[in-house]
């Protein structure tokens, strides 16, 4: 198959593009991956200038009736690295280092109800400790819900204990995971993963596999698409078409993030190609298709907001995207012990955002429900 050059901008013909915006309009009920075969979503991929515009308000309307339409929901939250994680649990803490009960006991104290932790478990750690992380984060403060291990991991969790992947999930979820990220799908085409990760990509069925199995013992998770490399609009469209398959099979997605390959997930031995990123109006015209073809199915399109311009957020919340994410607090203790550290979206610029979309911050749980009042953070009111 094909690849495009690396973040090429592909834009469509204008009568292709008229013609798939004509199609919604004129039955605006026909929602969903179904309303448009493969040619009509990719052209709207390709949508730019009035068209780009038209795409996006259609897109925020229907983010209108599937959300509410005056809200920007976020989390609370606190990145983990699992292997800073295990450390904190092992021998191999140092003496200045804090317990791990201290890390998530601080999260809390600052309003977090929720830990993210990703990253597998390293190769000299015993293979039970996938699952005493789960006991010893959700033993360490009541009601905080643990979001964590990806698709590889849970593979290499059951693969290292010698046990199948849907007992190594029970597992966990006894000891208390609440969800899992959907995160490294990436595109799921084995042709685009070969070229990213030539030695040690999983194959998509794999991944599908996985998450199939955790929406099965009652686990939720996240679905998402890495874009903005090699792969085409066509690929775009197949990757979603995908994970809404997997929706209408299990609904077990919680939300659809749609994140731009950046410098600092690059491959390194794509560093050289990789010159260039998304451009803004592919940004625009992927979160707009999106939020159309997952219409009906997955109600939450999140802004990755660690990823992209403030400018940039800006337009996505005008245009289908209705949740902002988690806030990522680093804490004091160890800020560094997570992903994305130094990257806090703080209450302040939260509210700007929201002011700026029009809508009223509103802090919800891991699955979209609304925290006990003693959880809320404080918010300034910005809106009457």
């Amino acid at each position: 198959m094909v690849l495009r050059a690396w973040a090429e901008d592909i834009t469509a013909p204008i009568e292709r593009v008229t013609a798939a915006l004509s199609r919604l309009r004129d039955d605006p009920t026909a929602l969903g991956p179904d309303a448009l075969d493969d040619e009509g979503w990719v052209a709207l991929l390709g949508a730019s200038g009035t068209e780009l515009e038209e795409l996006c308000e259609l897109a925020d309307a229907v983010r209108g009736r599937v959300t509410e339409p005056g809200v920007l929901t976020f989390v609370v939250n606190r990145n983990l690295d699992t292997g800073v994680a295990a450390r904190l649990i092992s021998d191999e803490r140092r003496s200045d280092d804090p317990t791990l009960a201290d890390l998530v006991g601080e999260a809390v104290e600052l309003g977090a109800t929720e830990i993210c932790m990703q990253g597998p478990l390293p190769a000299g750690r015993p293979a039970g400790d996938y699952v005493r992380l789960v006991e010893e984060i959700t033993g360490a403060a009541d009601g905080l819900h643990l979001h964590a291990y990806r698709a590889a991991e849970i593979a290499d969790g059951a693969a290292r204990t010698g046990t199948t992947v849907d007992e190594h999930l029970r597992r966990l979820l006894a000891a208390g995971l609440g969800s899992i990220p959907g995160t490294a799908a990436q595109i799921l085409d084995d042709t685009v993963r070969g070229y990213l990760s030539p030695t040690g990509s999983a194959p998509a069925r794999e991944w599908i596999e996985v998450i199939e199995a955790a929406h099965g013992v009652g686990l939720f998770s996240t679905a998402t698409i890495v874009y903005g490399h090699v792969e085409t609009p066509g690929q775009q469209v197949a990757h979603l078409r995908t994970l809404l398959g997997i929706q209408r099979r299990t609904g077990g997605f919680s939300e659809l993030i749609l994140m731009p390959m950046v410098s600092s997930n690059t491959p390194p031995h794509l560093i050289d190609a990789a010159t260039s990123s998304a451009s803004q109006r592919e940004t625009r015209a992927l979160h707009a298709v999106a939020r159309l073809m997952s219409a009906g199915l997955i109600d939450h399109l999140q802004v990755a907001w660690t990823k992209l311009g403030s400018d940039t957020v800006d337009l996505l919340l005008r245009g289908g995207a209705d949740d902002i994410g988690g806030l990522l607090l680093d804490g004091r203790l160890m800020p560094h012990a997570g992903p994305e550290a130094g990257r806090v979206l703080d209450v302040d610029t939260l509210v700007a955002v929201a002011d700026r979309a029009g809508r009223t911050p509103r802090q919800r749980t891991t699955r979209y429900a609304e925290p006990e009042t003693h959880r809320l953070l404080p918010l300034p009111r910005v809106r009457s």
